[in-house]
């Protein structure tokens, strides 16, 4: 009777944990949400749908290429040589049997390798290209080389590599396949540019229209994360263990990367520190079962520096153009977690007493699948570009893809985009024909009409300031206002300010217009009131402009001149 009792917890534990394995894999699934707001919210509005559209049918692709072939090249039990599985088409001819759970949990992860480069190679793809190489990833180069350790044929499994939930598997080489890609392709209009002064290829900051989408997604990677590195934990502790070093590494490498960039700059940067959460995630996925807090202390604290290293080297000196960072994120922090094991495994890491067995089959693994992926995806986008084309046309990235590639004018139908920060400089083509020289007109002053001279009076000016100003101007008789909410910069070029560790050049600062009519009071009085209530003695405290108005009609009442400008009903 006790034996069936312990066979029933048994089962109901095995049964639990099957269910949870799945839940895991819909975790992963939500991610494709979280990529797809980092990288909308780290890129310009314009290129918005674009980008969604993209995050949705990289995984549609990768299941629809996954089901015949990925998933065999991968997983197969007849797997040659420890290299390749035998595409067998079993999802087809014996479905009662087929391994749905792995299936799918596998399925989710190839996606994940896919939409990591979508962002490396933003506002800048046709569409058609990223369809074509996503579906290769997901069907081709992802399986065959995540088959080497997570099959148990596989070489690298054979070998004893540790790669728990894919830092090197999926995410390095997602990191290796964006800077391909990105080489290929070349930076965005506008990204690069001589300095005069130096005569070098200088980086110029082209800023996300929304850090709070891109915030909103990396919490939702932060919260998926759990199901990706903890789907496939077999017991209560080692999930406990997991969501552990899963916490540790990214709150590291998050406070590190805001130390970082602060002492550096001066302040802390925003887009960079999103980027050291997904660094320290990154790093902490192939060991997330192999280590122990100290040692995901470790791989987060050097997380949180080399991402801020690796994203100034790509873009100040390699002038690889990657808008959201994910060469770094995913490449370079996939490789330095992937070899920490090697380090930090408390069962045969070095400085754990192991020596340097581990550590020695992890750089071989890290070097044969990034080799793997090096060579396969350099052929595969330079087949792309020589038979398809991998770049739109440069009128339809400057105009934005979302009306280019998808025929939608605007993902935010009801909202004002802000004007380009950055536009290449003109070029007139052929010959322009000598301006015809224009007579210069005086005009006179107006009449004064019933007796009154009316003035314009344009005010321009911060938005923290308009309350004060509206007060003071009614104080002194002035009851009739029209306010404007404007962006613009004056001689200040808006101010200094660093995007990703790269200088903004100009940056359009919210400012309010406020425009008055003036007839009986006169204009002095608004002028020096206007200054008293702006006036702080710092750049940006506003202009203001006078100009003369011939006559001023109210049109409900057909009233001209002094009369139109009363409010009396």
């Amino acid at each position: 009777m006790e034996s069936s009792i312990q066979s029933a917890i048994a089962a109901a534990a095995n049964e639990g944990w099957s269910i949870w394995f799945l839940i895991g894999a819909a975790l992963v699934f939500f991610m494709q949400c979280g990529f797809a707001m980092v990288e909308t919210g780290f890129t310009r509005a314009k290129n918005a749908g674009n980008i969604v559209m993209k995050n949705l049918i990289d995984f549609c692709i990768g299941t629809v290429v996954f089901v015949p072939l990925g998933f065999a090249l991968m997983m197969s039990e007849n797997y040659l040589f420890g290299v390749i599985g035998v595409p067998n088409l079993q999802i087809f001819t014996n479905f009662s049997d087929f391994p749905f759970s792995v299936f799918v949990f596998n399925l989710v992860f190839a996606a994940t390798a896919a939409t990591i480069v979508s962002g490396a190679m933003a506002e800048r793809t046709k569409f058609s290209a990223y369809c074509i190489y996503s579906a290769v990833i997901s069907a081709v180069i992802y399986p065959i080389e995540a088959g080497w350790l997570w099959n148990a044929k596989g070489w690298l499994a054979q070998l004893g590599y540790l790669d728990f939930a894919g830092s090197s598997a999926i995410h390095m080489v997602g990191g290796i396949a964006s800077i391909v890609g990105a080489i290929f392709l070349g930076p965005r209009i506008g990204k690069y540019a001589i300095d005069k002064k130096t005569g070098k290829n200088k980086s110029r900051a082209i800023p996300g229209h929304s850090l709070t989408l891109g915030a909103l997604g990396v919490f939702i990677l932060w919260f998926g994360w759990y199901g990706f590195n903890g789907a496939a934990a077999v017991s209560v502790e080692q999930l406990g263990s997991i969501f552990l070093t899963t916490t540790i590494a990214p709150a590291v490498a998050t406070v590190v990367t805001m130390c970082f960039t602060w002492i550096r700059s001066g302040k802390p940067d925003v887009s960079m520190s999103l980027n050291g959460s997904l660094a320290g995630l990154v790093a902490v996925t192939a060991g997330c079962t192999y280590v122990d807090a100290t040692g995901s202390v470790v791989i987060g604290l050097v997380a949180g520096i080399l991402v801020v290293v690796a994203v100034e080297l790509i873009d100040k000196k390699l002038h690889v153009d990657d808008p959201v960072g994910a060469i770094a994120v995913h490449g370079a922090n996939g490789l330095w977690g992937t070899i920490a094991v090697g380090f930090f495994a408390t069962d045969g890491g070095l400085f754990y007493g192991g020596g340097f067995k581990q550590l020695g089959v992890q750089l071989l693994g890290v070097l044969a699948i990034g080799a793997w992926t090096a060579v396969t995806m350099t052929i595969t986008f330079f087949f792309i570009k020589k038979f398809h084309g991998l770049r739109a046309d440069p009128e339809d990235e400057l105009r934005g893809l979302d009306i280019s590639e998808h025929g939608l004018a605007s993902s935010y139908a009801d909202f004002l985009i802000a004007p380009e920060a950055i536009e290449p400089s003109a070029v007139v083509i052929g010959e322009t024909p000598a301006a015809q020289a224009i007579p210069v007109v005086h005009k006179t002053k107006p009449e004064l009409l019933d007796g009154y001279k009316f003035t314009k009076v344009d005010i321009i000016c911060t938005p923290s300031k308009l309350e004060s100003l509206k007060v003071a101007m009614n104080g002194i008789g002035i009851t009739g206002m029209t306010v404007t909410n404007v962006m613009g910069f004056g001689m200040q070029g808006g101010g200094s300010a660093q995007y990703r560790g790269v200088e903004v050049e100009v940056t359009f600062l919210p400012k309010v217009k406020l425009e008055i009519i003036v007839c009986k009071v006169p204009v002095e009085t608004v002028i020096d009131t206007a200054k008293k209530v702006l006036y702080t003695g710092k750049v940006g405290d506003g202009k203001i402009f006078i100009y003369d108005v011939e006559n001023v009609v109210k049109v409900r009442t057909g009233e001209e001149g002094y009369d139109a400008l009363q409010d009396e009903i």
